[in-house]
């Protein structure tokens, strides 16, 4: 099945409800967005809100618990679905469903801080961290400066090449 990816700004309207299930940690809440809407006189006013359900499983859910509030501007960035089901009346009803690969505050909103999870079974000072930090460190290999477009200003310096006797 091919399911749209998107990526949404919105205001988190609910409580985030996290469990644990045994296909891992899930954490759901609701999202409203609000698109601005420029009138033909030049005003701005808010149109329709649209409700997307948002899934978050695993670390990533754990995360969310921890770090999102109902009430403040998230940007959320997962696999679109829309559940259709029937409510108790008989009538069908749709919900548009986000299962979240990204979730973070926005910060054209305001300011957020970030705190680096570690798993139990993992510390600073592991093995493969160390190792990583040894071949990056390792490396003589000298970068281009860059302008504030991201436009090379100097070439790097070609690395010296190993003499063969």
């Amino acid at each position: 099945m091919n399911e749209a990816g998107v990526t949404f700004q919105g205001w988190v309207g609910t409580d985030v409800a996290h469990r644990e299930t045994p296909h891992g940690n899930v954490a759901n809440f609701r999202v409203g967005v609000s698109p601005r809407i420029r009138k033909k006189d030049g005003t701005w006013v808010d149109g329709t809100t649209s409700w997307f359900s948002v899934t978050c499983w695993r670390a990533l859910a754990d995360n969310v618990a921890e770090s999102v509030r109902k009430g403040e501007p998230v940007i959320v960035h997962g696999r679109l679905r829309t559940d259709v089901w029937e409510r108790g009346d008989g009538q069908k009803s749709e919900t548009y469903v986000v299962e979240a690969t990204h979730v973070g505050h926005d910060l054209l909103r305001g300011t957020s801080s970030f705190n680096r999870t570690l798993s139990a079974a993992r510390t600073e000072e592991d093995e493969t961290d160390l190792a990583v930090k040894e071949l990056l460190h390792e490396q003589s290999v000298e970068l281009p400066q860059l302008d504030g477009e991201g436009r090379v200003l100097s070439p790097p310096s070609e690395p010296e090449q190993p003499r063969v006797a």
